[in-house]
């Protein structure tokens, strides 16, 4: 039987993170990379934008500014980013600050789809180079931490810790891990929210300010800004009864004017938090999914801001015309989002796309499109035994899908924090 000093399951950048830090620490330590999939996973394979400011992308209720920081200052040293330009930021937040909201100023840094694959097949070089055993297509089945071994599609393998970064996607696969190491945890908030794509001169705050952070008062936020050649895109989601639903997402390839399609899409997402007698916002979730996906016929829904005011859905025909003035980037199907989000989420987002339009005019132009549903899934809230994310003797958690991140940066600095957990428990 193969054995390691450490094994990481997941090879976003959580695992990366801590599969790097574990090498400036201790160069000698044997070290395995596990992922399903035969490629490298994780939000740096989408869009790859960065952003290097507290709090975003850190949960509060896992990190202090101080502590964020201080990891922050490691992941900025290794990935050395080229921090984008702003221009009139202080004119949009007053603006919105005479509305009750707020525009954060954040560092961030943005490589596209593209860029981002270049920098994951750097890192794996680098890690490859470095004598880290990459096992990409290898497939996690179990855990049976008293004898410190797991099981994959192929093999049984040994290790001394190991640190479990799934990402979002890997929901299912750290509750079904949580459920059989007996670790205790709640899964109840969510967001739930929109897509939003319209033409680049509608939402001119992008030529200043790559990608805004709009907070509203309703708990609505903007996230995950693409402009140039911004595209929509679904996500693949599957619940435990093989159920197929999908969610809304948006990338965009790096600065290129001879490939800009003059487009830009974002993100508003409403954060619910479920009391009891709820037990899982996961599984709220994924009704939510499967009834857009029936009203649909297996697609996301889309609807056009002019139909959505006069309160009927939109069709084949109003995606043509003069009014209705460029092709969606996505094949979703039209239809009437009010039927398939609940009302007041739909409130609290149509309150916060308003206030949008009057800080940034023409956000709410017809032909503007509302894509759903977008729905994101990390938050998992392990019971933690450390300030490392440790769970069980040994085992540590990382990511967007354990709950200590929510972004690249975020999650980089997770596998940070519990690589030195790892660390110090092989002391």
């Amino acid at each position: 039987m193969d054995k390691f000093d450490f094994i990481i399951v997941g090879s976003g950048p959580a695992g990366m993170g801590a599969a790097f830090s574990i090498l400036k620490r201790r160069k000698e330590a044997s070290i395995l990379m596990l992922d399903k999939r035969p490629y490298s996973t994780g939000g740096m394979r989408n869009d790859c934008k960065m952003n290097f400011t507290f709090p975003i992308g850190f949960p509060l209720e896992y990190w202090s500014k101080e502590e964020a920081e201080r990891y922050l200052e490691e992941v900025t040293a290794f990935l050395k980013p080229d921090i984008l330009s702003k221009s009139n930021i202080a004119t949009y937040q007053a603006r919105a600050e005479r509305l009750g909201c707020s525009l954060l100023e954040i560092r961030q840094t943005h490589l596209g789809t593209d860029g981002g694959l270049e920098l994951i097949k750097k890192l794996l070089k680098e890690l490859d180079e470095a004598g880290v055993t990459l096992s990409l297509g290898e497939e996690m089945l179990s855990i049976d931490n008293k004898n410190k071994v797991i099981r994959t599609d192929k093999r049984e393998i040994g290790y001394k810790a190991i640190l479990i970064a799934p990402g979002r996607q890997g929901f299912h696969f750290l509750q079904s891990v949580m459920q059989a190491l007996d670790v205790p945890y709640v899964d109840n908030i969510i967001d739930v929210g929109i897509r939003v794509e319209t033409r680049l001169e509608h939402y001119p705050i992008v030529k200043d300010y790559y990608d805004p952070k709009f907070y509203f008062k309703e708990k609505v936020r903007t996230f995950c800004t693409n402009s140039g050649n911004a595209h929509v895109v679904k996500e693949k989601y599957a619940t435990n009864r093989g159920d197929i639903w999908y969610s809304v997402n948006g990338h965009a390839f790096k600065a290129d004017e001879s490939r800009n399609n003059g487009l830009v899409n974002f993100a508003l997402l409403k954060t619910v938090r479920f009391t009891e007698p709820l037990a899982s916002g996961q599984d709220f979730a994924e009704h939510l999914g499967l009834l857009a996906s029936m009203m649909g016929g297996g697609k996301p829904l889309m609807q056009r801001v002019g139909d959505f005011r006069l309160g009927r859905r939109s069709k084949a025909a109003t995606f043509n015309g003069d009014l209705y003035d460029f092709r969606p980037s996505l094949d979703a199907c039209p239809s009437d989002i009010s039927l398939a989000m609940p009302s007041k989420i739909l409130r609290y987002i149509w309150s916060a796309m308003k206030n949008l339009d009057t800080i940034v005019p023409g956000i709410l132009h017809p032909s503007t499109i509302m894509y759903y549903p977008e729905i994101k899934l990390y938050a998992n809230k392990p019971e933690y035994r450390d300030d490392h994310f440790q769970v069980k003797e040994g085992v540590f958690f990382a990511g967007d899908g354990a709950g200590t991140s929510r972004g690249i940066t975020g999650a980089w600095a997770s596998g940070i924090r519990a690589s030195l957990g790892m660390l110090d428990y092989l002391k």
